[in-house]
């Protein structure tokens, strides 16, 4: 498949994911951030509750595949958070080096860095002469 098809699919999924979660049928979904960190894209995900144990990442193609699960509370007089199971699967916003992941979860906040292919490069110029005479 060509990238177009394989975005507006990955697209299409997403919003199933988000439809799924508003009407409250189907798998829970966490948010998620990308950030830019010069040499590094970050991804956050906010996973409260989650055993860190169930956490799984699958990077393959472009994407960063996350699962996990949330043990549900039993015995909810009312219940307004999801649990059970989710998988989520996200598009690099830039190319990264495969592999490069690295995952920490501190205070429900999954964070994975990832090796961007081609960093930002912040330049800044200099008035001071050269002294290389």
């Amino acid at each position: 498949m060509n990238e177009p098809v394989l975005a507006r699919l990955q697209h299409l999924m997403t919003l199933r994911e988000e439809v799924e979660t508003l009407t409250g049928t189907g798998p829970w979904i966490p948010s998620a951030d990308w950030a830019d960190a010069d040499t590094h894209l970050i991804l956050y995900l906010d996973v409260p509750g989650v055993n860190p144990d169930t956490l799984e990442l699958l990077e393959e193609d472009g994407t960063v595949t996350v699962a996990g699960q949330r043990d549900e509370t039993h015995r909810l007089l009312r219940g307004e958070r999801p649990a059970g199971t989710f998988r989520r699967t996200l598009t690099f916003p830039e190319d990264v080096l495969a592999q490069t992941g690295q995952a920490s979860l501190a205070s429900g906040v999954l964070c994975v860095r990832f090796e961007k292919k081609h960093p930002t490069i912040n330049v800044q110029s200099s008035d001071a002469p050269d002294d290389h005479d």
